[in-house]
């Protein structure tokens, strides 16, 4: 199996020396990629900024803005039987960047755009592959899960919680598009990472 799988933050600059981020630290991204490679299947990582070692057996492409995701996730599912989405890509972007660092006494507006929905579009375009989204959720979070699910085209989605991030251990819950929410699951990330590898391969195998 080829397997798509993103991880980690994107940055989208302010100026030269600012940006917006997410706390995103790319444990569970990274750990999904090395369960997969220990299988044999070959992995491609699409990794924003992160302070890890790329895993053993794992093409990794290195990119820093949202936009630079989309066009390597775009790039790499042409050639994948399925795509994990773990990367917590900003959700909105500067409408321009400053080309000079911006000062204090100046004062700061930003305007903002909506950065392009990577999972969104390869769920469009996937075809008979397998997409599974991520959903980071505070509230309402089965209900909002389930939209993104169904809006995105996904065949499952991962109910993330944001005390899981750069946390070693983490709670997640399965939604399948064909077979509703699946128990919670607890653990390392190693150990949930082994069990979202175990449902990929059994949707691929559909």
């Amino acid at each position: 199996m080829r397997l798509l799988i993103t991880a980690g933050p994107t940055r989208e600059p302010l100026d030269p020396v600012r940006f917006l981020s997410n706390a995103s630290s790319g444990k569970l991204g990274y750990a999904i990629a090395a369960q997969a490679a220990r299988r044999g299947h070959q992995v491609e990582l699409v990794s924003g900024p992160v302070d890890l070692d790329a895993p053993k057996g794992v093409k990794v492409t290195h990119v820093v803005t949202g936009r630079e995701m989309f066009d390597a996730c775009v790039s790499v599912f042409a050639r994948c039987d399925a795509a994990i989405m773990a990367a917590a890509v900003c959700d909105y972007r500067p409408r321009r960047a400053a080309p000079r660092k911006l000062h204090r006494d100046k004062g700061l507006m930003l305007s903002l755009v909506a950065t392009k929905d990577i999972c969104a579009h390869l769920g469009r375009t996937k075809g008979d592959r397998i997409v599974v989204g991520f959903a980071l959720e505070d509230r309402k979070a089965r209900s909002r899960a389930a939209e993104k699910l169904a809006r995105k085209r996904c065949d499952a989605i991962v109910l993330n919680r944001p005390d899981n991030i750069g946390a070693e251990r983490a709670a997640v819950r399965f939604l399948l598009a064909e077979g509703g929410w699946q128990k919670p699951i607890a653990g390392s990330k190693p150990y949930i990472a082994g069990s979202l590898v175990d449902l990929v391969e059994k949707l691929v195998a559909r």
